[in-house]
């Protein structure tokens, strides 16, 4: 929409607008300018402060608003009059309230993929990035330095080796491989992931199943699983996909007192990584020497990072780069460092933070209006939620046959009570649309 179309409203004060702004910087300012914009704190129509003023206020350069403001133009959230002065655009996010919507089809409901709107914006962290120091082939798989400080504080138990992947997925393919060989078996969570079985499945090695509870993997059923001799157990510590649960710290001590009794790693898969609502909790505090952390930064900075990082014992670490061969797609240091400059930048945090309570309210939405057909499906964390139905493959049909494309529950290894995996991340913000698709849900269940 054009700045012409709106009508303007009065500016907003400076002193106010300043007084929200922490870090001082242009992606700092753009950052906060654009998370008030979103969420509905700074209206469409609304005169933002001149550049002097806004400088002036904050004691910056005015280069460093132009800088900002430039930002928020390239994303469509402002737009600029010669007599009207710098003006809030609709922002170009999800569907809002008597916004149109072009049908459910454009949204994801199935894969959990993060809602590019709420991704950081990546150009002063490459600008950081192209600073990294060039190296020879020998060493293109290893970690940089400025990486490996940006996560080492975040990480749960202390780690010997690191090492990086492109992107979650590789990261727990290699993680996998390295522990075991086809035909080899794996202890693994049920239900999980869906795209993990696959590349389980590609890899000839094969899985008996844990099963979970909303506290995480059941210690009765690992014991059960080591009777099969497993050569590693792989979960998900938490927003495990598809339940959402973050496993506690009584489970955590559960699970490593049965798994104390026999001598196999441990794979840990924190797909979520810093988007995650529960703090960081492992089997590494337990069992020292024999959990590698695999944490995938791709849904909360994107995907063109290719963000992974693993860590823990160094023989793991170093079994994990065999892995990979002369083919294989290495870790860029230049992306690296920028990840590294997005982990520690005051202003990507806070997007982080609106996009983490972003997600929370979308995942909530629909939980809540699931709940008033009679349909339990627990908002409790990451991009999914797990909805029981009557019949699976009914269920997926009826909804595809209104435009609406969810996950089957049997691809995520489920062998109890039919489910469909509800993908919220892309949900739009409408509360009319989400109760809509709670109806057709509800009727595709047989409850409508």
């Amino acid at each position: 929409m054009a700045t012409g179309e709106l009508a303007t409203t009065a500016p907003v004060g400076v002193g106010w607008l300043g007084s929200r702004i922490g870090e001082r910087t242009a992606r700092g300012v753009a950052g906060t300018v654009s998370g008030l914009i979103r969420d509905g704190e700074v209206l469409p129509g609304t005169r933002l402060p001149t550049v002097r003023a806004l400088a002036a206020e904050l004691a910056v350069s005015p280069t460093t608003i132009a800088e900002a403001w430039s930002q928020l133009r390239a994303a469509g959230l402002i737009g600029t009059g010669r007599r009207r002065g710098t003006v809030v655009l609709e922002p170009p996010a999800s569907p809002a309230p008597g916004q149109s919507f072009s049908g459910w089809q454009t949204v994801d409901l199935e894969h959990g993929l993060p809602d590019p709107a709420l991704l950081p914006p990546l150009e002063d962290a490459v600008a950081a990035g192209v600073h990294a120091e060039r190296f020879s082939a020998p060493a293109k798989h290893a970690i940089t330095p400025q990486l490996r400080a940006a996560v080492k504080s975040a990480w749960p138990f202390p780690v010997e080796s690191w090492t990086v992947a492109a992107g979650g997925h590789e990261g727990m393919l290699l993680a996998c491989q390295a522990v075991a060989r086809p035909g080899d078996v794996i202890a693994l969570e049920e239900p999980t992931a869906p795209w993990l079985l696959e590349l389980l499945r590609r890899s000839r090695i094969h899985v008996v199943p844990v099963r979970c509870d909303e506290h995480g993997p059941l210690p009765s059923a690992l014991a059960a699983a080591l009777e099969h001799r497993p050569v590693a157990f792989a979960y998900q510590p938490r927003a495990q996909t598809p339940l959402g649960h973050s496993v506690p710290d009584d489970r955590i001590a559960e699970l490593a007192a049965v798994l104390s009794e026999v001598d196999i790693p441990v794979i840990e898969d924190d797909d979520f990584g810093p988007l995650a609502s529960a703090p960081s909790r492992s089997l590494g505090t337990h069992l020292p020497g024999r959990v590698l952390l695999v944490r995938s930064y791709c849904t909360a900075l994107g995907t063109e990072l290719r963000s992974c990082v693993l860590g823990g014992p160094a023989p793991l670490v170093e079994r994990v780069r065999q892995q990979r061969g002369p083919g294989s797609v290495w870790s860029s240091r230049i992306l690296q460092d920028a990840q590294a400059f997005l982990l520690t930048d005051p202003g990507t945090g806070e997007l982080l933070n609106r996009a983490r309570h972003r997600y929370a309210q979308r995942r909530t939405a629909l939980s809540e209006a699931l709940r008033e057909h009679g349909i339990e499906a627990p908002a409790r964390d990451g991009l999914t939620l797990w909805v029981p139905v009557p019949e699976e493959s009914r269920a997926l049909i009826t909804l595809a046959a209104n435009g609406v494309s969810a996950g089957a529950g049997s691809r995520a290894g489920n062998s109890g009570l039919p489910h469909i995996r509800v993908a919220t991340g892309q949900l739009p913000d409408d509360p009319a649309l989400v109760a809509d698709l709670a109806r057709m849900i509800a009727r595709a269940s047989g409850r409508g």
